[in-house]
């Protein structure tokens, strides 16, 4: 993330949207997931991968899809909304995709272990599956293709660098923070305490 010039208080701005976004979309995700629902009865706790999902493959081909496309789409902002409140452009594409992930798995699973005290709702592993899965499509289609755009704009990963010419020590206006030399280790004598 670019932290001087013009480009620091963009990147600023884009983190901030980013992260408002995000707790709007977790807000209106706890909304619909626990709330209580008045029902007659519940079926059991699905905790065998896939037999939810076989179950409404079973129902037909537009039952099945609702229900497995609200499964990927209920969490897959995410894939997108976490990156963008990260902040961060020069990251390795898999490591993002991987804490990306984690962190759906996370959210996933804390919303699954809550509807256990919520009437009307049970713990489904294959909902813990199609979040993660719209978690991670989501990302991929969209993260990788959205930060080379904004390094593009930036003017590449190399932009705001020292020159390769070996620019001194004054050369530092638009280079990154982590970049800037800060000096020396400060040696401290060793004092007494005083009485």
């Amino acid at each position: 993330m670019q932290r001087h010039g013009s480009g620091g208080s963009a990147a600023i701005r884009f983190r901030a949207a980013g992260l408002v976004l995000l707790a709007a979309h977790l807000v209106l995700v706890a909304w619909l997931t626990l709330r209580p629902r008045d029902v007659m009865w519940v079926t059991a706790a699905n905790l065998e991968p896939l037999a939810g999902i076989k179950a409404d493959l079973a129902m037909g081909p537009l039952e099945a899809a609702r229900r497995i496309g609200e499964g990927l789409l209920l969490l897959a902002p995410l894939g997108v909304l976490l990156p963008m409140a990260g902040g961060r452009l020069d990251v390795s594409p898999w490591a993002s995709l991987a804490r990306t992930v984690m962190a759906g798995v996370l959210v996933s699973l804390g919303i699954e272990l809550v509807q256990t005290a919520v009437p009307g709702r049970v713990v489904d592993v294959d909902a813990l599956l199609l979040n993660t899965a719209g978690v991670a499509l989501a990302h991929l289609a969209v993260v990788p293709m959205w930060r080379g755009r904004l390094r593009r704009r930036r003017g590449g990963p190399g932009r705001g660098r020292r020159p390769a010419g070996g620019g001194g020590r004054g050369h530092t206006v638009g280079m990154l923070r982590e970049d800037v030399s800060q000096g020396a280790t400060p040696r401290i004598p060793r004092v007494g305490i005083a009485p």
